[in-house]
């Protein structure tokens, strides 16, 4: 990639136009982000907190190739509260649509989505499924996923967060002012379970401040809940047929409405000029060391940067293709790989840059072998496919 992409570059394909393919597309789309996610996850995870000489030093001069196990007794394909966390976001925008279609009443969407997490907070704390004790939050079928039910080193503001029961008022404007619960908190927590909020089709701004809200039910800091909101607006982008440069540029222009989001812009510019200066053509390989200037990815602005900076860097330039790039199934394993192999939050850059390129090119370009090793595989992709099938019907002909 060289440059950055024009105006004329940033038409949106027509994907979702009510047709059979662009349902099919939005559809694979939905898939991919979730699943890719999933692998990203598992891929950083027995990598997570190593530096990258000690990455180098146990699994060769190139790094991690592929998946592993974690060392800890955890099989190859184990993921973690990123795709946990994940899965609880979608199902509890599911539950707010499913409200708002049968009762007619909307603006349910952040205590819905609290309640999911609330049932995440279950599966840290007990060995199965609590009983079923009145409380509203103790419903539904993700929650009888057992495989759910393990800790896997999550995020102290995570926890304690949801632990407050916090509901953002779901038409509160956005001012950059700190939320009431950790309030000083930016960590990634907020920004590696909110790429849900870009599937819906709601649009780019309903997505940003829909997954920004929800953000603050455990974080507080502007940047990380701006964060979320402008991964939520750039998979919404992907998802609807932009290319992953076009689709960060137009999250620029919608985030920069917004006071406070001076350091998650700042971290997404970051992010555009290490892709136009290290890709196609620049004569260095991109790696660790290049990634590792955008930081080490524990808060969410940083993270958000490597995820963006390894798709780009691996996506073709489509300055002369007149659409959206196809990128190899060589390139979209090489940045899943790039984001992993660092000294930082392997897992989370990993999720996300998963997410990036699944919303993008679809499951089916998704590294199959991988996918295959992927713990809750079959749950992830019936979960995508009754999301996709609530917020994107295909009409009876």
């Amino acid at each position: 990639m060289s440059g950055r992409a024009t105006e004329h570059q940033m038409g949106v394909a027509d994907v979702d136009d009510g047709s059979w393919n662009g349902a099919v597309a939005v559809r694979a789309g939905i898939r991919g982000c979730l699943l890719g996610g999933a692998i990203g996850d598992a891929l950083g995870n027995p990598v997570e907190f190593l530096s990258a000489d000690r990455i180098r030093a146990a699994h060769g001069p190139d790094g991690l190739r592929g998946m592993v196990a974690d060392g800890r007794g955890a099989p190859a394909g184990t993921v973690t509260d990123d795709t946990q966390m994940t899965l609880f976001t979608a199902e509890g925008l599911m539950r707010a649509r499913e409200r708002a279609a049968d009762r007619g009443i909307g603006g349910a969407a952040t205590h819905l989505v609290r309640d999911a997490y609330l049932r995440w907070l279950d599966t840290q704390h007990h060995d199965g499924p609590p009983a079923a004790d009145g409380r509203p939050h103790r419903t539904g079928t993700l929650r009888e996923e057992r495989w759910l039910y393990a800790r896997r080193a999550p995020g102290n503001a995570c926890l304690s967060g949801t632990a407050q029961s916090y509901a953002p008022d779901p038409a509160g404007a956005l001012r950059g002012a700190h939320g009431p619960v950790n309030p000083e908190s930016k960590g990634c927590g907020t920004v590696m379970r909110s790429a849900p909020f870009g599937l819906t089709g709601a649009g780019p701004r309903a997505s940003f401040e829909l997954a920004a809200r929800c953000a603050q039910i455990t974080h507080g800091h502007p940047t990380g809940y701006y964060a979320a909101g402008a991964l939520a607006a750039i998979v919404h982008h992907l998802l609807y047929g932009e290319g992953p440069e076009a689709a960060v540029l137009l999250t620029l222009r919608l985030l920069a409405g917004y006071p406070g989001h001076e350091e998650t812009a700042a971290a997404l510019n970051a992010a555009l000029d290490l892709a136009a200066g290290s890709g196609s053509g620049a004569g260095a390989a991109p790696g660790p060391e290049a990634v590792e200037t955008l930081g080490g990815g524990w808060i969410a602005e940083e993270a958000l940067a490597i995820a963006v900076y390894c798709v780009l860097v691996h996506t073709p330039d489509r300055r002369e293709a007149g659409g959206p790039a196809t990128a190899s199934a060589t390139a979209i394993r090489e940045a899943l790989l790039l984001s992993v192999n660092h000294s930082g939050d392997s897992d989370s850059t990993g999720s996300l840059c998963g997410n990036l390129l699944g919303a993008h090119h679809g499951d089916l370009r998704l590294p199959q072998d991988w996918l295959r090793r992927v713990e809750g595989r079959a749950t992830i992709t019936l979960l995508a496919d009754d999301f996709a099938a609530g917020f994107h019907p295909v009409g009876e002909s």
